[in-house]
């Protein structure tokens, strides 16, 4: 069996008891970075192999979590804090344990994401990780226009000698908005520190950040207020073909393409 679990992002403590029963019956430990794990296990005295899983071997790692499983081992996968796979390695091996048909679950625990969400007192009914943004500049303009407009809580993760960049690129895409940065959480000098994406964050830049943003401001398209036919008509007339036409009116009101097209039936 494999287990996900789950580890402390700061405070040593912030382990479940079911998270340290499976790292003590496991017959092997997969790590993110063997030597930065062996601190968590030695403090509750776990001795265990270890063997590394990161993001420049994991696949050849997968495959080594997957053959230790099938021959009815014990196997438990841990990042260097919170959860395997968010943001962290995983994902490759949780794909080929699935495609094998190898059974596998995950130990909940510790969570920066959310833990930050709360921190920040930003809306929470509603959110969307977006995790790390790419390095490259133009990389990292086309994937947060994709969240220009979206009205909910943002989250990004960032590391601190990427945040003067990354903000700086929020507000490029995004215009003003508020936002918090969120610090060394669980640790002594945890901190949400709420600013404008305009002025930039001005405090401490050590540890790993968690930036909160608020999501687009919902703004009225008078053309919803049309009936779905003339919602349709109304952008035919403006020029598009009828099936751009479709497609437009059902985005602007968040239906579906085939939901929208009953109510173009009669037009030409």
């Amino acid at each position: 069996m494999v287990y996900f679990v789950a580890t402390p992002i700061g405070n040593l403590k912030d382990i479940s008891l079911r998270a340290l029963e499976v790292l003590r019956g496991a017959d092997v430990i997969f790590c993110e970075d063997t030597r930065h794990s062996l601190k968590l296990l030695t403090a509750y005295d776990i001795k265990k192999p270890l063997k590394s899983c990161h993001k420049f071997n994991e696949r050849e790692a997968a495959e080594k979590i997957a053959a230790e499983a099938a021959a009815g081992k014990n196997v438990a996968v841990i990042s260097d804090a919170g959860m395997p796979v968010i943001s962290d390695p995983g994902n490759i091996a949780a794909s080929v344990l699935k495609s094998a048909g190898a059974a596998y679950t995950v130990i909940p625990g510790a969570n920066a994401a959310l833990s930050a969400l709360v921190l920040s007192a930003f809306p929470a009914d509603r959110f969307m990780f977006i995790g790390f943004l790419p390095d490259k500049a133009g990389e990292k303009k086309k994937l947060l226009e994709k969240y220009k407009d979206i009205d909910v809580t943002l989250i990004f993760h960032c590391a601190p000698q990427d945040l003067e960049r990354d903000v700086a690129a929020m507000f490029a895409a995004f215009g003003e908005r508020r936002a918090c940065a969120v610090r060394e959480i669980t640790k002594m000098h945890e901190e949400a520190v709420c600013f404008n994406l305009a002025e930039g964050f001005c405090g401490e830049k050590r540890g790993e950040f968690v930036i909160i943003v608020e999501g687009a401001a919902q703004t009225a398209n008078p053309l919803n207020a049309l009936t779905e036919r003339e919602h349709i008509l109304s952008y035919i007339n403006g020029g598009y073909t009828k099936k751009d036409a479709i497609k437009k009116a059902a985005a602007d009101r968040g239906v579906s393409k085939s939901e929208m097209y009953k109510f173009s039936l009669d037009i030409e």
